[in-house]
């Protein structure tokens, strides 16, 4: 089902693998598209991250696991891969199916189209009941670490509990929840919404050693917290969901307003200059 993957693939796959088993912790940000996949790029990050949600607004479909198919999630891969010389880890939202042999045919399915690593969640999609039973969740974890492990290099898994975020704010089970999935042999653990210092120590430490991601940039949650404030909580990897779109867009937003409303143009003042814009994408030799 999967290919081998040539020597590109094998040497950003290491490299994303060894940036989580390094000293220190890094930032993995989320673009949505290539452009936005080259400018983060050349900031200098090391590796990069989709975001479902900055997906789904570009194709002008909101947010949820029925807007987006896993055909346009790994064609949005792809040209994002081809842009940069990056490692890219993609958001698998749930495997797209319930079935843990859904999950684990994503995973073969993310790893042909070029990716050093995705997530896997354990939210269903469905708003009458959000969370898949622990059980079941486990083994769609499983399923999707015996794909990830079939592989010839090493496939980053970040299997994600998403509790918090949908209205369940069960700290004790999320924290179960992420034990069971790091015993099952996720690579990076992840749970959306945990928003105190003392929150996200428990999680850490709850799966140490493996390495905890946890998520910046929502809106009045934890912006208070600095890359050296959660590096020492033990924090390894931050991302930053659909921030940096939404940045972008209120950018865009504002300035549409300004014409539509005031009839003006001082937003162009602020904006990046054309030849800046048009520089970073001109291939470099």
């Amino acid at each position: 089902m999967h290919s081998q993957p040539g020597n590109s693939q094998q040497l950003k796959a290491e490299a994303f693998k060894a940036l989580h088993e390094r000293p220190g912790i890094f930032v993995v940000p989320n673009p949505w598209d290539a452009g936005s996949a080259k400018m983060l790029e050349s900031l200098g990050f090391k590796a990069l991250a989709t975001t479902s949600a900055g997906l789904a607004w570009s194709l002008g479909k909101p947010d949820g696991h029925a807007s987006i198919t896993r055909e346009e999630t790994l064609q949005n891969v792809q040209n994002i891969i081809a842009a940069t010389h990056l490692p890219v880890s993609a958001d698998l939202e749930n495997g797209y199916g319930d079935d843990p042999a859904v999950c684990a045919e994503t995973i073969l399915l993310a790893a042909k189209a070029g990716l050093a690593g995705g997530s896997i969640e354990d939210a269903t999609g469905r708003p009458e009941d959000p969370i898949y039973a622990f059980a079941h969740a486990v083994e769609r974890v499983k399923a999707a670490v015996a794909a990830a492990r079939s592989l010839p290099y090493p496939f980053t898994l970040t299997a994600r509990a998403e509790n918090l975020i949908y209205g369940r704010p069960d700290l004790a089970d999320t924290i179960k929840r992420l034990v069971a999935f790091a015993d099952a042999g996720a690579d990076v653990l992840f749970a959306p919404g945990l928003k105190t210092r003392e929150e996200i120590e428990a999680v850490v430490k709850a799966v140490a050693p493996r390495p905890v991601n946890v998520i910046m940039g929502l809106s009045g949650v934890n912006g208070a917290f600095s890359l050296d404030m959660l590096e020492d909580m033990g924090v390894k990897r931050i991302s930053v969901g659909s921030s940096l779109v939404r940045a972008a867009y209120g950018s865009f937003f504002k300035a549409a307003e300004e014409i539509a409303r005031e009839g003006t143009f001082s937003f162009a003042g602020d904006a990046k200059p054309y030849a800046e814009m048009n520089k970073l994408f001109i291939d470099k030799p």
